[in-house]
């Protein structure tokens, strides 16, 4: 862990030099006075994103102030996220420097040339402070619209509406509608109102089952424990069904001993019975209208990355299944659908999961078929429907909470209904 934070630190410190070089290209025709104070406030940040990741190492950080925890982190995230997009300018410019570089060696080997003439050396000047200017100004975007974020975008809760149509429904269920939500981190909340908000516009929805994929919380079970009044609220005519996230585990706690991890996981278990909810952990049932079922399979976390843990077992949870003639499962990780589920589940006709909350950044236009964040690289379902060739389905809702940057931009709060169709 110690060896893995350095390492991370040392590459910020290289970003923060590179970037300094455009800093310099900036600052260069200023008065000596002012090139200083504007050096200075750009090292006051390094040394302030320096010193919030060493006292996090040497503490407890989950010990902190939770308005101190999470505030801080979130102005470190946005400086290191700005930095970021001032180096991918610099390095176009560098590279295109490079290029020129390259092409004027061998001109002048080739041909005889003689050197580079002065104008042009001015033309190449001109350009790098025209890129190092437009990088700063670019950089301005996501600085600003971060900082926006972090206001009420958080609690812009957005009901996002899909029909999937499943060829062998029964025709009791046609109609039948599914309230999915994901992804709480009740420890980012100071207050329940936002929450209460979110549950009133879940129960005006009268779906006639509630989902919720995973991560109640950040780290600790306690953190729930406020909300638990709030939360057994929600109301469907065949109740809450639930599953566990990756952040339920009390996986990234250091905790005093393996008894209290496993002590803090069973009080979570018993937090979601006291709220009425019906955590399914690796198992089936089925819900029932008239004679009709749909079949249901909630398993825990499972995914492909290595750095989340695989605690769920679809094997154990199909276990003497009869398969309805439509079946949904609930996992957390979208990565889940085609890991496993496409491959060798083709009973499982959707699949239900969460996880990525859509990064909490990025841009989505409907009309114009937009839809870009930065998980995208990382997970190929990050939010909304997808659809197998094999006529699978799976939805990732984009989270109702947020985690680690207290904000949203662009990508919103989700409240999903899903209502099933024979055709």
């Amino acid at each position: 862990m110690l060896r893995r934070v350095l390492i991370f630190l040392l590459i910020v410190f290289l970003i923060d030099l590179y970037v300094f070089q455009g800093i310099k290209v900036l600052i260069k025709d200023l008065t000596p006075s002012m090139s200083r104070l504007i050096s200075g406030i750009y090292w006051f940040f390094t040394v302030f994103t320096f010193s919030v990741f060493i006292a996090g190492l040497i503490t407890d950080w989950h010990t902190w102030p939770k308005a101190v925890r999470v505030y801080l982190f979130a102005a470190v995230m946005i400086i290191l996220i700005t930095k970021l997009f001032v180096v991918l300018f610099l390095l176009i410019d560098d590279l295109t420097r490079l290029v020129r570089w390259g092409f004027s060696g061998l001109y002048q080997r080739f041909y005889d040339s003689p050197q580079i003439v002065n104008p042009e050396e001015k033309i190449v000047v001109s350009r790098s402070q025209f890129l190092v200017r437009m990088a700063f100004v670019i950089s301005s975007i996501p600085f600003i619209s971060l900082l926006y974020g972090m206001g009420d975008g958080k609690y812009n809760y957005q009901v996002k509406r899909r029909k999937i149509k499943f060829p062998k429904l029964p025709s009791t269920f046609e109609g039948f509608r599914i309230v999915q939500i994901s992804d709480i981190h009740t420890g980012s909340f100071f207050d329940t109102k936002h929450i209460e908000k979110a549950v009133s516009m879940i129960n005006t929805l009268k779906g006639d089952v509630i989902f919720f994929t995973g991560d109640l919380v950040n780290d600790r079970s306690d953190e729930a424990v406020p909300f638990i009044d709030t939360l057994s609220k929600l109301n469907a005519k065949h109740g809450v069904f639930s599953i566990l996230g990756n952040h339920d585990y009390g996986d990234y706690v250091q905790w005093p001993s393996r008894e209290a991890k496993v002590k803090n996981l069973e009080q979570l278990k018993n937090i979601h019975k006291e709220m009425g909810w019906k955590l399914m952990l690796d198992e089936h049932a089925f819900i029932s209208e008239g004679n009709d079922k749909l079949g249901l399979i909630g398993v825990q976390n499972w995914s492909t990355h290595m750095r989340f843990p695989k605690y769920g077992s679809l094997p154990k949870a199909v276990q003497g299944m009869e398969f309805a003639p439509v079946n949904i499962l609930l996992t957390h990780d979208p990565s889940h659908w085609h890991g496993e589920v496409t491959e060798n589940y083709p009973q499982i006709d959707l699949t239900l999961a969460g996880h990525t909350h859509g990064f909490q950044f990025g841009v989505e236009i409907p009309a114009l078929k937009i839809k870009w964040s930065p998980v995208q690289y990382v997970y190929k379902e990050w939010a909304d429907l997808y659809d197998d060739v094999n006529g699978q389905h799976l939805y990732v809702n984009r989270g109702l909470g947020f985690l680690g940057y207290p904000g949203r931009v662009g990508i919103l709060p989700e409240i999903t209904v899903i209502e099933l169709s024979k055709g």
